[in-house]
């Protein structure tokens, strides 16, 4: 079950969605009520969605989102990975009163308890597709695509949609000043040109982030330095290493993310052993869950922009 739940996450590695398409107009509601709608363009066209969303469920993995913009959702797919009957630790409060209705990278969710939840709008991706009739029968259902490298652009483009250019603003240029503060610390603290790798260990293999999640965090956030001899990540597919490869990146820092089993094996081997950040005690060490996708969540992100700094103050 395990390797079959990596393998999934792998390849996929979503953080973050990018919706296609953001024209609105609003109207009002067909049946004489107040309520106004916006029509929205996501990847199967046109779709009017309530101006005003009360009762949201998101399926997409994009609760973190809707929660920057102002919205409280009612149900979502924003499971830790490695449990899908709790939160991720990172989004505990964030999402606290929400029905947990599975987990982003399913395909299929509980139609039944999706609409138990009275929805008023359906959030779902193109993972969810063949489920877009049975939700779209319950609530406006708007369909978003996936992707893993432009999680700012998705924020912004979520709040077209929502029309919560404002609220989204706000929060990246905080966001932006903070991570660029923390990084310029380190820097002073560990040096200018200091060069950190962060990866997961998984069976033998070491999935190594550099353009999304962990990576992207200190390389394009904190603007902190990339190791030599690393491999670049061009899809969504994190680049893999072997032993010989890892022992081929030359860098000071590790951040080192694995389960207990993976740790073990690790730790035991010889090539690891003898890595320079290794043998002087430069390894940051964390668990699977919830750092494997906290990078790929815009408040996981801004968390550990809090946190990194103090993770290196443990190798000390």
């Amino acid at each position: 079950m395990k390797k079959k739940l990596l393998k999934t996450l792998l390849v996929a590695c979503v953080a973050s969605v990018m919706l296609v398409g953001c024209g609105v107009s609003k109207d009002k509601n067909s049946n004489n009520t107040s309520e106004s709608t916006v029509t929205v363009t996501d990847v199967r066209g046109e779709v009017k969605i309530p101006e005003s969303p009360k009762r949201i469920v998101d399926l997409s993995g994009n609760s973190d989102i809707l929660s920057i913009l102002g919205y409280k959702v009612v149900g979502t797919a924003n499971s830790d990975a490695y449990d899908y009957t709790k939160f991720p630790s990172y989004l505990e409060d964030t999402l606290k009163g929400a029905e947990i209705l599975g987990y982003s990278m399913q395909d299929t969710i509980d139609v039944e308890a999706v609409m138990n939840l009275k929805p008023d709008l359906i959030v779902i991706s193109t993972v969810q597709e063949k489920m877009y009739d049975s939700l779209s029968e319950i609530a406006p259902t708007v369909m978003v695509q996936l992707e893993a490298l432009n999680w700012k652009d998705d924020v912004k483009t979520f709040a077209e949609v929502f029309n919560k250019e404002e609220e989204a603003n706000t929060w990246l240029k905080k966001y932006e000043e903070k991570s660029k503060e923390a990084g310029e610390k380190i820097k002073a603290e560990y040096g200018e040109d200091t060069t950190y790798l962060s990866f997961l260990a998984s069976g033998g293999q070491f999935f190594v982030f550099d353009g999304a999640g962990f990576g992207s965090v200190l390389y394009e956030d904190m603007k902190l330095s990339k190791p030599s001899g690393m491999p670049e990540q061009s899809d969504i597919s994190l680049p893999v290493v072997t032993y010989e490869g890892l022992a081929s990146i030359n860098t000071e820092y590790i951040f080192l993310i694995a389960t207990e089993e993976d740790l073990k094996e690790l730790e035991n081997n010889a090539i690891w052993k003898s890595l320079p950040a290794v043998k002087e005690g430069k390894v940051v060490v964390l668990d699977s869950s919830p750092y494997f996708n906290q990078g790929y969540s815009s408040i996981g992100r801004e968390i550990l922009v809090d946190e990194i700094g103090e993770m290196l103050n443990e190798t000390k």
